[in-house]
């Protein structure tokens, strides 16, 4: 099983955390199978997460993933996305540290909307993260 994570542009900056998260992912069984760094537009980010357009936050979640680049992994290994899920820890940051201590939104987020990473909640999403992102080819 396959699926997809996105290092968001402030983790990216921190070379501690992105180290640390190439480390969580080879002790949990996460096998990288592509990998790519992306500079999204504002257009492309907007695409990306058209489904948050009413809410609150989507202005600045745009803003941020356009703020700098970003890199998109993708996945292998047993149950990979509810395994990269249960890495990445709870959406919200600050739920993350009392709930989840250990976790990478926990250790390297810093708000709700740069909580360090995204990642796919199901096979479906996974289809269609990967082709916007990877397009068809076969890896």
């Amino acid at each position: 099983m396959t699926t997809l994570a996105i290092f968001k542009p402030h983790c990216l900056k921190n070379p501690i955390a992105y180290e640390t998260i190439q480390q969580m992912l080879k002790a949990n069984g996460l096998q990288v199978i592509a990998r790519k760094r992306i500079m999204l537009s504002r257009n492309e980010a907007e695409q990306f997460y058209q489904e948050h357009r009413s809410k609150f936050f989507f202005r600045r979640l745009v803003s941020l993933m356009t703020s700098g680049p970003s890199e998109v992994v993708l996945l292998s290994g047993d149950n990979a996305i509810q395994r990269w899920r249960s890495l990445m820890g709870p959406t919200k940051v600050l739920k993350s540290v009392y709930t989840h201590p250990d976790c990478i939104r926990s250790n390297f987020g810093i708000s709700d909307t740069r909580n360090a990473t995204h990642g796919s909640d199901s096979e479906q999403s996974v289809a269609l993260e990967r082709k916007f992102f990877f397009g068809e080819a076969v890896l």
